[in-house]
């Protein structure tokens, strides 16, 4: 089979813009969430939100391109040349055999709101007249494909909250199969707007205890958690195959070395509180790179800092991981970027990357005093160094979708 390598990563974040204020940011522990600015919040539950901060489309893309596109889209653009460029492919020949395989969960959501208010008040006739192509959720692919010259394919994956992990998955499977030497893949939201804020205040599912004090809303596995905090942005990698990446001399960051999916077919919306479809996961992650649960330095979270997910991916890490549970530690990096959703499998797989070369153990920020039902080693507080050889990354989606990535160390 196959050895699939990362050579380029490329970020747009609520904590920095590129991967080295990225990671720098996570090392210091820095929270990237406050009061919502895109929109007057003033009449939702919860108001406070992980926003990407200045963000400049013009180092990626022409601004007329930009126009043409959603939020959503301009992020995965950025993304991807930060990181087609950070593998030394920019202004080359694309690789015959390079596809694309992004995540997304909710579209140009900032686009139907606006088309849709235009709808009601004037008519259809005053609509955004490129209201469909901003809005569906595959442009984000296409506009990758037009920025870079890709004519290979060029697919969305949408398992919600884990449709970036699952990307990258997939993604994995086609340079194993031979279906591509080099794949552009991630995941990319953007999804701060009334109308996405207000479903899920309807849900319950997003913090209202910190309004005024929105640093320390997003407290995974704290007793005070109450829910999460939405951010947006993009992550994005470029996996190749070993063969390709060696032929052409490219710089080797990590391996991809593991993936594993499920279902729980439990709950629209609530993880099967058992967490027997997310230990299915990361089993299968475990065994798909052929490794042992031992070898597990470093676990990224899910960890939404929900009430209902917090306590069962404990259980899952316990099932999965037997005694090794109490000897990895384990954070959710959430508590300083908020939950990204479709991109936020795709930002926690580059963080398990960085924290393998630099040998570190991000931190689970505002972790004050544990829940009673979480019980492992959350790194509370500060990051810490230390040896890691290989890393686990699991995302949970609305609907049951469960992936997790294994990420090891290339030698």
């Amino acid at each position: 089979m196959k050895k699939v390598v990362i050579t380029g990563m490329g970020a747009i974040t609520p904590i920095g813009n590129d991967i080295e204020t990225f990671w720098s940011a996570i090392k210091a522990g820095t929270i990237g969430i406050g009061p919502v600015t895109k929109f007057d919040a003033s009449k939702l539950d919860a108001r406070i939100a992980g926003e990407v901060k200045n963000f400049d489309t013009s180092p990626y893309m022409e601004r007329k391109d930009a126009r043409k596109m959603a939020v959503f889209t301009q992020y995965a653009v950025a993304a991807a040349v930060q990181a087609w460029r950070d593998a030394g492919l920019d202004g080359k020949d694309t690789p015959e055999k390079t596809a694309i395989m992004i995540g997304n969960g909710i579209g140009g959501i900032e686009i139907f709101e606006e088309s849709h208010k235009k709808l009601l008040e004037s008519g259809p006739s005053r609509m955004l007249p490129m209201t469909v192509p901003l809005m569906i959720m595959n442009e984000a692919a296409g506009n990758i494909a037009m920025r870079l010259n890709v004519h290979g394919p060029a697919f969305t994956n949408a398992t919600a909250c884990a449709s970036g992990t699952d990307a990258i998955g997939m993604a994995l499977d086609m340079i194993r199969c031979g279906r591509a030497d080099v794949v552009i893949t991630g995941g990319t939201e953007a999804a701060i707007s009334e109308f996405a804020m207000g479903g899920f205040c309807m849900l319950k599912a997003l913090s209202t205890a910190y309004n005024d004090t929105p640093q320390k809303a997003s407290r995974p596995f704290d007793k005070d958690r109450d829910g999460f905090v939405i951010a947006e942005g993009a992550g994005i990698m470029i996996l190749e195959s070993e063969e390709h990446a060696k032929a052409r001399g490219a710089r080797i960051h990590a391996e991809l070395a593991g993936y594993g999916a499920s279902c729980d077919a439990y709950h629209l919306t609530s993880p099967d509180p058992e967490g027997t479809g997310g230990t299915l996961a990361i089993n299968r992650a475990i065994a798909d790179a052929g490794i042992k649960p031992q070898d597990i330095a470093y676990y990224n979270a899910h960890g939404t800092s929900t009430q209902i997910n917090d306590p069962t991916e404990t259980k899952m890490v316990k099932a999965a991981f037997g005694e090794h549970a109490k000897k990895i530690k384990v954070s959710s990096t959430k508590a300083m970027t908020g939950h990204m959703i479709a991109a936020a499998g795709a930002v926690e797989a580059i963080i398990c990357t960085l924290a393998i070369k630099d040998n570190f153990f991000p931190a689970t920020m505002n972790l004050d005093e544990a829940a009673p039902d979480c019980d492992l080693d959350y790194v509370p507080n500060k990051g810490v160094s230390g040896t890691i050889n290989a890393a686990a990354s699991a995302s949970l989606g609305f609907g049951g979708h469960n992936g997790c990535l294994i990420i090891r160390r290339y030698a």
